[in-house]
């Protein structure tokens, strides 16, 4: 929404700069305090030195040049030019050269004088061109740069036109070089700021001042009918018709009216096109001329019928669907309702008989009629806002005032067909605002600021339905409060106020909505910040503290956190090449999916991630490391039917017990995804792609993390992993989930990098840690003991050492691998894992005989449970 400053201060009292102009400041402001979104203040180009209204006197056309010039004779007024003028002036006549041709002799136009300077720095100068001297320049509309339009250049008005600005006189004061434009983005629940009508209100209450309503006047009494209407159809409550005969729709607008359309960013079309728009953007109430010679019956207002067409002022033929509102006559659709009119019934050069149409429409079917043909207008665009029905026969009757003051005729009569519906009553206890917002107001303000936005403020304090207005008593402002006597509204003791909204305010239904225009008006910022007790309790739960850790130990390993979303489809699970009876498939289809290719609630994070690294890479990221921590979401074979709740009441425990256990498991996962480079080539080194070993790694880190102790036990027949190189991730015996590669198929399906790696771990299967104990240091010398074991090639070292560990009893400190070999000296099929062992007793120095004890029952273990033989 754009609109000029002027504008404004035509209807309301606004806070004015040192040199006596309203201040825009001052004014964005106001608005941005109420809740508007301020978008720009658009000021026009400073223009020095002499720029003048002048009149067209004689037009000499200059025909032995390639192109049309004009040598135009201009009266600039007394003091302005260099020879007399017709009557006889010193001094008043200038003589230009121009290319345009969109004005006549008697025309007004804008002359910049030798010695202006215009926007842009385009100086103006006495120059000799096409033979003559061009002294000035009549300038358009780009040039004085106050619009984009080039086609001609700008005219103000014609000799004999009324509200024409005098001859000679400051052309700055006519375009409005002081006059900066607001331009506001206003949110689809403040239809009524789309006017200058509303916005006016806005500032009134903003700078508690009153405003002249220009939608509130008396009205004419009209004996006549305008035009007959009938409503077939409830999509409009009320139509307003008002009929103007004998009009010269060829009469120009007058400039001030086509400028201000122009600051509001309507382009000027001709009288009749002019008006409504400019009662548009004043009210808010948008209007359609027809063509009255050309309407045929009565006006019906109904649905279209099927296979009917209409061809619409943007010359497109439409076929109308049966949800469209439309205006017919006796031939057919002549408007489409509320969003565009008809050519059949358009405004032409020979127009002499206006009907002017003003309605109130239902905006849930202008919404649907402007996406269904994909045409947006500025009435649309208000009336799915919704538009004030109380305003219609207003505004139509100020438009046929404003019809018959620039284009003659006289207005013949009017018809109003529908009613206006008051708004239900809300009642209001005093103390709800400062229960909702957490200060105080007294019920004056209270009074004031609902008064102000238009509402009527009752009260009953006899509870007997003998209502009565409340009268208040307002004091001045102190400390950002508006304070006031507590006296001075006296409500008998009732302490409920019944409060009606005004009929452009539909979206006032309950208490909360009015205490939400009392804080907007007194302003969000009177509002004390006071930070609330945290309440008593132990903080994060342990769940909450170990996923945290996590996540920041993988970030400080170099990963990077991604959120996917937590749907799935059938596709990507067969990517995964998870089979039709794996326990992943079991899922929870959702009802209203947002996306009909992904209905699924996802069992595993691997399709969230897998769809990360495909996109990125798909956009030049080669190298990634992706982890995520997020719930899945796994169905109860034994889950009861989910109840159907009322929300008009809270539902019983049991009802909630029941829901509640209706409800899929939803355990927490943590994910990584390892594609690419894990070490980048350069001089330094060939580098390293990430493989299996790092996401084994990355798993025994989450545990480490978590505080748990994990072991790995070789994997062969899950998806999507690698068969012979996954390994299955357990807290005992329990499995918690997988590390490995991914399958090579499911890699090159996907297009990722070969021995792309995943892990997938159940954060919420792990148990709790057990509290930290600090080590039992021995103060006795160690026993180093080095064995090495044949052991069969298919055999994880990871089996052989947890066999020694185990073998070593409590005397056994340490096992670790420290070398595999294959080759000569080592069987066909076999290899050589070499450990060390670190044997120390807590109490004593061990002899030789029992550290050889130790290591040769941790050798008889690992023989038994891996089928390894001491190498020789």
């Amino acid at each position: 929404m754009r609109v000029p400053v002027s504008w404004l201060a035509d209807h309301v009292a606004l806070p004015t700069s040192a040199d006596g102009v309203p201040d825009a400041e001052l004014v964005g402001e106001a608005f941005v305090r109420n809740g508007l979104e301020l978008e720009e203040i658009h000021r026009v180009p400073v223009i020095t030195g002499d720029l003048v209204v002048g009149r067209v006197l004689e037009i000499e056309e200059l025909t032995e040049f390639k192109k049309p010039i004009r040598f135009v004779t201009l009266e600039v007024g007394p003091g302005h030019g260099v020879a007399p003028g017709p009557d006889g002036t010193a001094d008043s006549v200038r003589q230009v050269i121009c290319g345009a041709t969109n004005f006549v002799v008697d025309d007004l136009v804008v002359v910049a004088l030798p010695g202006a300077v215009l926007p842009g720095g385009f100086a103006i100068a006495s120059r000799q061109t096409y033979e003559r001297l061009s002294d000035g320049m009549i300038c358009s509309v780009r040039e004085l740069g106050i619009g984009t339009e080039h086609d001609g250049i700008l005219v103000l008005g014609h000799v004999g036109q009324p509200e024409l600005p005098p001859i000679g006189s400051d052309a700055r004061i006519v375009l409005g070089s002081d006059d900066p434009v607001i331009e506001l983005a206003v949110t689809p629940d403040r239809g009524y700021a789309l006017s200058v009508r509303g916005l006016t209100r806005e500032l009134a209450s903003a700078f508690d001042v009153p405003f002249t309503d220009p939608a509130v006047a008396p009205l004419s009494v009209r004996s006549d009918p305008g035009w007959s209407v009938h409503l077939d159809d409830p999509g409009c409550s009320r139509f307003v018709t008002v009929r103007v005969n004998g009009l010269d729709s060829t009469a120009a607008s007058p400039w001030w009216l086509r400028h201000r359309l122009q600051q509001a960013g309507i382009r000027a079309i001709s009288l009749p096109v002019d008006v409504t728009n400019y009662v548009m953007v004043l009210t808010g109430q948008p209007m359609h001329a027809f063509d009255a010679q050309r309407l045929q019956g009565d006006l019906r207002v109904r649905r279209a019928a099927a296979g009917e067409r209409l061809r619409t002022l943007d010359d497109a033929d439409r076929a109308l669907d049966a949800d469209d509102l439309v205006i017919a006559d006796d031939r057919g659709p002549v408007s489409l309702a509320g969003v565009m009119g008809g050519a059949s019934t358009e405004i032409g050069d020979g127009t002499t008989e206006v009907v002017l149409e003003a309605a109130s429409w239902d905006t849930a079917s202008i919404s649907r009629t402007v996406r269904r043909h994909r045409l947006p207008s500025e009435a649309a665009r208000r009336f799915e806002r919704f538009v004030d029905p109380a305003i219609a026969e207003s505004a139509a009757e100020l438009a046929a005032e404003l019809l018959v003051r620039f284009g003659g005729g006289r207005v013949v009569g009017r018809s109003v067909v529908g009613t206006v519906l008051t708004l239900p009553r809300i009642e209001l206890p005093v103390g709800e605002p400062e229960r909702l917002i957490g200060r105080p107001f007294p019920v004056a303000v209270i009074v004031d600021r609902l008064s102000q936005v238009g509402c009527t403020v009752t009260t009953d304090p006899q509870g007997a339905g003998a209502e009565v207005p409340v009268e208040t008593d307002l004091g001045v402002v102190d400390a950002g409060l508006r304070e006031c006597d507590p006296a001075a509204t006296d409500l008998g003791g009732a302490g409920v106020l019944l409060v009606t909204p005004p009929t452009w305010r539909p979206d006032l239904t309950r208490p909360a909505d009015l205490v939400e225009e009392i804080a907007r008006l007194e302003g969000f910022d009177s509002i004390p910040s006071v930070l609330p007790a945290a309440p008593a309790g132990t903080g994060l739960t342990d769940a909450q503290r170990r996923e945290r850790a996590v996540g920041v130990d993988l970030a400080a390993a170099g990963l990077t956190e991604v959120l996917s979303f937590p749907f799935v489809g059938a596709t990507e699970l067969d990517a995964l090449r998870i089979t039709t009876d794996d326990a992943r498939r079991r899922s929870v289809e959702v009802v209203n999916p947002l996306d009909a290719e992904r209905p699924l609630l996802r069992t595993t994070l691997l399709p969230g991630l897998v769809d990360t690294a495909v996109r990125n890479r798909a956009r030049g990221a080669r190298d990634l490391a992706l982890y995520e921590i997020g719930q899945v979401f796994l169905p109860r074979t034994d889950a009861p039917a989910a109840p159907q709740l009322s929300a008009d009441h809270r539902p019983a425990d049991a009802d909630l017990a029941v829901l509640k256990a209706s409800l899929p498991s939803q355990p927490v996962h943590v994910g990584v995804l390892l594609a690419g480079a894990a070490e980048p080539a350069g001089w330094w080194g060939p580098g390293r792609e990430w493989s299996w070993s790092d996401a084994i790694g990355f798993a025994r880190r989450i545990a480490a993390t978590a505080g748990i102790e994990v072991r790995t036990v070789a994997e062969t027949g899950t998806a999507p992993w690698h068969p012979g190189r996954c390994a299955s991730v357990r807290v005992g015996d329990w499995p918690i989930g997988f590390a490995g590669e991914l399958h090579p198929a499911v890699l090159e399906q996907l297009g990722l990098p070969p021995r792309t790696a995943a892990v997938e771990l159940d954060l919420d299967g792990l148990p709790a840690a057990a509290l930290p104990t600090a080590p039992a240091i021995s103060p006795f010398p160690p026993v180093h003991l080095d064995v090495a074991l044949l052991v069969d090639a298919a055999v994880p070292a990871a089996r052989v050492e947890q066999a020694l560990a185990a073998g070593g009893g409590s005397l056994l400190e340490s096992v670790r691998l420290f070398d595999v070999y294959t080759g000569t000296g080592v069987p066909d099929g076999q290899r050589s894992l070499a450990f060390a062992l670190v044997v120390r007793a807590p109490d004593r120095t061990l002899t030789a005989a029992e550290a050889l004890e130790v290591r040769d029952a941790a050798v008889a273990v690992a023989a038994e449970r891996c089928g390894a033989v001491l190498r020789g």
